[in-house]
């Protein structure tokens, strides 16, 4: 199968994210990129040690969309190992989220997945029997030989009863199932009670607000060196990016009075913002003007002594005296 310039695709993924795809519960890798390969796709696990908050916001998630095909026993994993090759996958296709949220062909709970602009479809989940401890790297990568050589002698299938197969429009093609070739049609959905709705919206937006803390909006949450004031700010309005996020069209919920508060608190969460700024720029210009003038006064010390004349003095006998060595 042709995979571009790579030779052992490997992905970097933040826990719990990692352990879920290799343990075949998580369906769908959701990027903001279509993906470049198909066929075999390792998965590394990244440093950051994932919280208890945010597993149990994705554990809930899955269980909640699995309700939702009827199935309630889900063995999810029992660790979530960090800075490790974890497993693999098969890549076989990828399509937009709009395609998979209307492809009749597939649960309901699988397309309840695809909260992204691109979802990677896997199959064939595989993890490793003793995970391998290695470096990751940005974006799909190739793996170094000899950890390949190592990682695809210890490889055993997951055990998850309900694994999915992606169907090929073109069976002859396997780079067929791409952006554009599922038709994107408004298929009916499975009725719902409303005491399902509710807590399926509500896992979802959990699951938005957990994977949140790794984009570019949540910065301020994996960074330790910013004010706590900004980052209390800006967790405020993470809040309420998640309350936003109820205005699914797959659920159908959603109001005005939602997105009035989240633009109020938005709006708090600017000016804060702007106050902080403008504290920060008060204490640089402070450290600015104590740095020039601790260099100035540096400056004038420096040439008071080179202009010493006594100690020119010293240094011109001292180069008098000097004898070539023998």
């Amino acid at each position: 199968m042709s995979r571009g310039n790579y030779k052992n695709p490997c992905l970097t993924m933040h826990q719990p994210w990692a352990s879920l795809l290799v343990h075949g519960i998580k369906r769908i890798e959701g990027r903001s990129w279509p993906a470049p390969i198909r066929g075999r796709l390792w998965i590394h696990a990244a440093s950051k040690v994932p919280d208890e908050a945010t597993i149990k916001a994705m554990e809930e998630f899955y269980q909640e969309i699995y309700a939702v095909d009827g199935i309630t026993d889900i063995q999810f994993p029992q660790h979530y190992p960090v800075s490790r090759l974890i497993g693999c996958v098969e890549v076989v296709g990828c399509v937009t989220s709009d395609e998979l949220q209307n492809w009749d062909a597939l649960p309901q709970g699988v397309r309840l997945e695809g909260q992204t602009n691109f979802c990677w479809l896997c199959e064939q989940p595989q993890k490793l029997i003793i995970p391998f401890e290695m470096r990751g790297y940005q974006g799909v990568y190739n793996l170094e030989n000899k950890i390949y050589v190592a990682a695809a002698r210890g490889l055993m299938p997951s055990q998850n009863s309900s694994k999915v197969k992606f169907p090929l429009p073109d069976p002859k093609d396997q780079f067929s199932l791409k952006p554009g070739s599922i038709p994107c049609t408004i298929q009916e959905k499975k009725a719902l009670d409303s005491e399902q709705v509710t807590s399926l919206t509500a896992a979802i937006a959990g699951a938005k607000a957990a994977a949140t803390q790794f984009s570019k909006k949540g910065q301020s949450l994996q960074t330790n060196n910013i004010f706590d004031y900004t980052t209390r700010s800006k967790s405020k309005v993470i809040e309420d990016e998640a309350a936003e996020s109820l205005d699914n069209p797959v659920l159908g919920s959603g109001g005005t009075s939602d997105h009035t508060y989240t633009t109020r608190s938005k709006n708090r969460g600017t000016q804060m913002g702007e106050e902080v700024c403008s504290e920060s720029s008060s204490r640089v210009e402070s450290s600015q003007r104590s740095v020039v003038t601790k260099r100035e006064d540096r400056n004038a010390s420096i040439g008071e002594r080179r202009f010493d004349p006594g100690s020119a003095r010293i240094m011109a006998a001292a180069i008098r005296n000097l004898k070539p060595s023998s």
